[in-house]
């Protein structure tokens, strides 16, 4: 017969969602089909990927889809697939896969900049442009204030518990916005390259397409999975008892005073 305190262990354990796994696993299969799907379409019409010559250029979108698409999307989904891990090891994990996606995009950021300069092309004039600017900054800040109320213990628990539903919206909207970014950067690469053509049906715009509608389904499947009250990561017992204990430390309350 099982322990009395196995039994306690796996009564502890947050349960998860019948069907959670299999939106997460469908989540991953579009994610990877997307970034194996733009490595096919660089390789197969756009002559591949190297650091020099003209080549350069398609470091960016590569990287761009890996770090702010796909990264960024599982750093999302941390809280959902985690469930009964401690809660600083989640935030240590949501928190370095977030920096391995900035640090990805920061090198497709290099990339096209540097080949612009090689090439004498104008930056920073389309709206394509303006956008992945935009989603740079804002990315950046969140991970900034993300870490500084919620891996360092400097905030107080009720300035954290304030902050939170804006560190979730803002997360899932900058998710969205890169998404979108992304659609943007496609079409006007096609419309450079195929120009009328584009209207032919070509098969590296049919391709492209594809992909656009992939990453529409990677950025809807994720979204979905984050707007599931239900699917929500359970509050660990001690991660109550703790956020009691600091509250009456750091605020002067009690806990019987809620």
């Amino acid at each position: 017969m099982p322990s009395g305190r196995s039994m306690d262990s796996r009564a502890g354990l947050a349960a998860t969602p019948g069907a959670l796994p299999y939106y997460v696993a469908f989540s991953q299969l579009l994610g990877l089909t997307v970034v194996a799907m733009t490595g096919a379409w660089l390789g197969l019409y756009r002559g591949g990927i190297a650091w020099e010559g003209a080549l350069q250029f398609n470091v960016h979108p590569l990287s761009m889809v890996i770090g702010l698409i796909f990264l960024q999307g599982d750093a999302l989904l941390v809280y959902r697939v985690f469930r009964n891990e401690t809660k600083r090891t989640t935030k240590v994990l949501h928190g370095l896969l977030h920096v391995f996606a900035l640090v990805i995009a920061l090198v497709g950021v290099v990339a096209v900049f540097d080949y612009h300069r090689k090439k004498g092309y104008a930056d920073l004039y389309s709206l394509h442009s303006w956008c992945g600017l935009l989603v740079l900054v804002l990315y950046f800040v969140q991970w900034l204030v993300g870490l500084s109320f919620f891996l360092f213990p400097g905030a107080s628990f009720s300035l954290r518990s304030r902050y939170r539903p804006q560190h979730v919206f803002f997360g899932a909207a900058i998710f969205l916005l890169s998404v979108g970014t992304a659609l943007l950067g496609l079409k006007e690469a096609l419309l450079f390259k195929l120009g009328a053509k584009y209207s032919t049906f070509e098969a590296e715009g049919v391709l492209a397409n594809v992909l656009g509608l992939l990453l529409v389904g990677f950025g809807v499947t994720v979204l979905y999975i984050l707007t599931r009250s239900d699917w929500k990561r359970p509050p660990q017992a001690e991660e109550q008892a703790l956020s009691m204990d600091f509250k009456t430390l750091t605020e002067g309350d009690s806990p019987g005073s809620q």
